[in-house]
């Protein structure tokens, strides 16, 4: 999720393995962790365009797309873009991954699902390994696809982990301007940005409050999820507690775009160095991921 980065002490247990290991019957589960732990290892610096690794990031973000199932729009699942960085006339580059699963029966629509790979990187020399900010979304990007990938949905599926979030919404804000489908035939975005982690088990569905037509589908979803699925953070007068542009789906709302954004309320290590696999929930994860299928499901048999 985007805000500035600030420094903590290092956590201990860095590339500890979870303790529990949750099943699932609608995706590998193991696979679901191996992605979260590996994306967010100290040897990817962060997954920041201005450090190395993130060339390993992204490598890795790719051979993932491809084994998922999901295929590319032409001949490269790469969305490159220039990242101008706030006060200075350094520019970086960013790579969105884009590509799609094909819809059976209405295959020229679309539901998109999004989820930032990039973190904040490296900091007065500590890494910040942003486990659950957003190794958990992304690595939930490929576990969506691979259900959906044995399980045609009926629309199409348009999958995009966005670079640069943590910037200033740069790659998402680009996605949007460059879009490789008509605006028009866009059902709504699915974003998801901190999903692995809630004391109280709680995982909230934003963005009704701007599109109540969407709610249904997730009073639905509520009814049998296996996290308590709560609807909120989404009311502009809430202030800074008003999720609505704090994560990519903003440059969907910005565009009129409907979107439903899944995310857990900040915790003690969001945007610390101790944010580490070793700290992520992995049941409630597994879970949570779990909702999210049941959601892009309601979404796209009530459209």
């Amino acid at each position: 999720m985007l805000v500035a980065a600030t420094s903590a002490q290092v956590g201990v247990g860095k590339r500890a393995a979870v303790s529990a290991e949750p099943k699932s019957k609608m995706f590998d589960a193991a696979a679901l962790l191996r992605d979260v732990q590996t994306l967010s290892a100290d040897d990817m610096e962060g997954r920041s365009a201005d450090r190395p690794a993130m060339q390993k990031a992204r490598d890795y973000v790719e051979k993932r797309f491809k084994e998922s199932g999901i295929q590319p729009f032409g001949s490269t699942y790469q969305q490159n873009f220039d990242i101008k960085l706030r006060g200075t006339t350094k520019i970086l580059n960013g790579v969105n991954f884009v590509g799609q699963i094909k819809g059976k029966k209405t295959p020229d629509k679309y539901i998109i699902v999004t989820a930032h790979y990039d973190h904040v990187g490296i900091n007065r020399g500590e890494i910040y390994n942003g486990a659950d900010d957003n190794a958990s979304g992304t690595a939930a990007l490929f576990a969506i696809a691979s259900y959906f990938k044995k399980h045609q949905p009926n629309h199409s599926l348009i999958f995009v982990a966005f670079d640069a979030e943590e910037k200033g919404l740069v790659g998402s804000r680009y996605f949007v301007a460059n879009l490789p489908v008509k605006k028009e035939s866009i059902l709504l975005n699915i974003n998801m940005d901190m999903i692995s982690r809630n004391y109280k088990g709680e995982l909230y569905a934003t963005g009704t409050f701007q599109n109540p037509q969407l709610k249904p589908a997730l009073e639905a979803v509520q009814e049998k999820a296996g996290v308590k699925l709560l609807l909120g953070h989404d009311d502009p007068k809430l202030g800074r507690d008003d999720w609505t542009n704090q994560s990519d789906q903003g440059s969907f709302h910005r565009e009129k775009i409907p979107f439903i954004y899944f995310g857990v309320e900040d915790h003690k290590d969001y945007h610390r160095p101790t944010d580490d696999f070793a700290n992520i929930q992995p049941v409630f994860y597994v879970r949570a991921v779990e909702t999210i299928i049941e959601a892009v499901r309601g979404f796209d048999k009530g459209k």
